[in-house]
């Protein structure tokens, strides 16, 4: 079956598991959850022009008959999508460097593979499709023309990043950093730090080399635990001299990976430099927006207490008249939300003199908190927060949006 399988993969045009985004000779995956199930587009899609279409429910063969020849059936096609991945990465044969962390990956990652384009073809990443579907469907998008591949791994539990681990078999790793984000699915700091280091595992136990920045205690103290583990060490201080369109301080640590990156693999730093230049940040991750009425930093593709600290820091070092605070709740948190918010809050209020706070994590934070000194305003939601700002329009102000994807804060932007 598995050579099946990628005989009809390298046959296909690509790879897809949406079916109302059919390219003519693509390769169908009918993945399933608990609310959707791709088997019953199987045939939908070969009618658009897909060639093969990958299944898992016998009925689909049976009730078909026309469609057989195209039909590939299998026990699990989330499983048989890994697996295919996996035996592609290992046709290739490339370096590939994988790129974990609570807070700064997805940056890291555009910067990383700018970089490594100055000398070498790149596949990456696209967007954030960082899971355990996205990282197949990243290893599945390389070819034979591909020198190097950048993939992104994300998780919310332990486990998870072993797994990618497992299907991306990287070469070479990046840790961003040890932070406070998903809380809840790791069990607390102890399980982030645990899950986020199988990165370190799989490269300590695979002959594998990691980046790691000596100022992070964490980091350094969790690459010398791993007795195996080959490190290149590098200051941050290296990120120094780059220009780059990123705002924040925090982002120094993102462009110094980078650079170290670039100078492991033989790239002149002028060519490094270009390549953090050319690098526009979007899709609201540490944006500088100027608008008519405002200055913003646009911040809220997501947010953790680490995340939220360094981002607050950052507007504190700015220099403006009048600052504002538009905060919105921290999911995935747990049983450690409520002190999160109110420590984030107790920050926040040495450094706005209006904050504004959207969700019901804030809103317990602040009833809970006492002696604030800035002018709050408190909204259930991102909708009546909009509705506040269009009848009290904020004006002349620097102005960060921060707070976790789920608030959709972003809404905001055309009424400030």
């Amino acid at each position: 079956m598995e050579e099946i399988l990628y005989n009809a993969f390298t046959n296909s045009t690509g790879v897809t598991t949406d079916s109302r985004k059919i390219e003519v000779g693509a390769l169908f995956f009918a993945l399933h959850g608990a609310s959707f199930d791709g088997n019953n587009f199987a045939v939908k899609a070969l009618e658009q022009g897909a060639a093969v279409a990958v299944i898992d429910r016998e009925d689909i063969v049976r009730n078909n008959p026309d469609y057989a020849e195209q039909l590939i059936l299998v026990e699990d096609t989330l499983e048989a999508l890994q697996c295919l991945a996996r035996e592609h990465r290992r046709h290739l044969a490339i370096p590939i460097i994988a790129i974990a962390g609570s807070n700064g990956k997805t940056t890291t990652k555009e910067l990383v593979s700018r970089v490594l384009a100055e000398r070498f073809e790149v596949t990456t990443t696209r967007g954030n499709l960082n899971n355990h579907i996205g990282v197949p469907l990243t290893l599945l998008s390389m070819n034979a023309e591909t020198e190097f591949g950048v993939v992104e791994m994300g998780a919310s539990a332990c486990g998870e990043i072993a797994h990618l681990c497992s299907i991306a078999e990287p070469n070479y790793g990046i840790l961003t950093n040890i932070g406070l984000s998903h809380l809840e699915g790791f069990g607390g700091v102890e399980g982030i730090r645990r899950g986020k280091g199988e990165l370190f595992d799989h490269l300590n136990e695979n002959g594998g080399r990691a980046f790691v920045p000596e100022e992070d205690e964490v980091l350094c103290e969790m690459a010398r635990a791993r007795e195996d583990l080959a490190v290149e060490y590098y200051s941050r201080s290296i990120a120094e001299g780059f220009e780059s369109h990123l705002t924040g301080n925090y982002n120094r640590y993102n462009i110094a990976a980078a650079v170290e990156v670039g100078r492991y693999f033989g790239i002149a730093d002028e060519r490094i430099a270009e390549a953090i230049l050319s690098f526009t940040p979007d899709n609201n991750r540490s944006q500088a927006v100027k608008t008519e009425r405002n200055s913003l930093v646009v911040d809220c593709y997501n947010a953790n207490p680490s995340s939220m600290e360094a981002a607050l820091d950052n507007i504190s070092a700015m220099e403006a008249e009048r600052k504002v605070l538009i905060l919105g709740d921290m999911l995935e948190l747990g049983k450690w939300s409520a002190e999160a918010h109110r420590t984030i809050l107790r920050k926040a209020d040495s450094v706005a003199e209006r904050i504004i706070l959207v969700g019901s994590e804030f809103a317990d934070a602040y009833g809970a908190s006492e002696d604030l000194a800035a002018d709050y305003s408190l909204y259930p939601t991102t909708a009546e927060a909009a509705e506040a700002l269009t009848r009290e329009p904020v004006c002349g102000s620097l102005v960060l949006l921060k707070g976790s994807r789920g608030i959709a804060l972003e809404k905001l932007l055309d009424k400030l």
